[in-house]
């Protein structure tokens, strides 16, 4: 666990204390209520991430060498995933961001299990879309 934010040991261990699925669930709906705020106006189609079920606005911006993502959703279940999923990568410089394993996150945390295959190809596509940023301004 030492490569973890302090944020994502947090998330690690509640998720892993958490006894079943619906104890997981409730810590997602949690977790995303927590998400930093988006204005209307950051939620527009330029932010806007494609590949994912849901509509998801995401925006990242790097602070000395090292990436800073927001992100929402309609969907209360996403934003809970989108919020364990920033916890992992905020921090992260470019090249660490390029190398993120999401998989293996999601099943630390208990997750992979129960997402469906669209989630998992709504995080994989939100994940592509941070790597683009970073690339982009990289």
């Amino acid at each position: 666990m030492s490569d973890l934010s302090p944020a994502a040991c947090d998330a690690l261990d509640e998720f892993q204390q958490a006894a079943g699925w619906e104890q997981r669930a409730r810590l997602l709906m949690q977790w995303g209520n927590q998400l930093e705020p988006m204005s209307t106006e950051e939620c527009n189609d330029a932010a806007q991430v494609a590949g994912c079920e849901s509509r998801v606005w995401l925006i990242g911006e790097r602070k000395d060498d090292r990436w800073h993502f927001r992100a929402t959703s309609e969907a209360r279940l996403l934003r809970g995933l989108l919020a364990v999923l920033l916890v992992r990568v905020n921090g992260l410089d470019s090249g660490q961001l390029q190398q993120l394993d999401i998989t293996h996150w999601f099943e630390q945390l208990g997750l992979s299990r129960q997402l469906s295959p669209s989630r998992s190809n709504g995080m994989n596509a939100v994940l592509e879309r941070m790597r683009q940023i970073s690339r982009a301004d990289g």
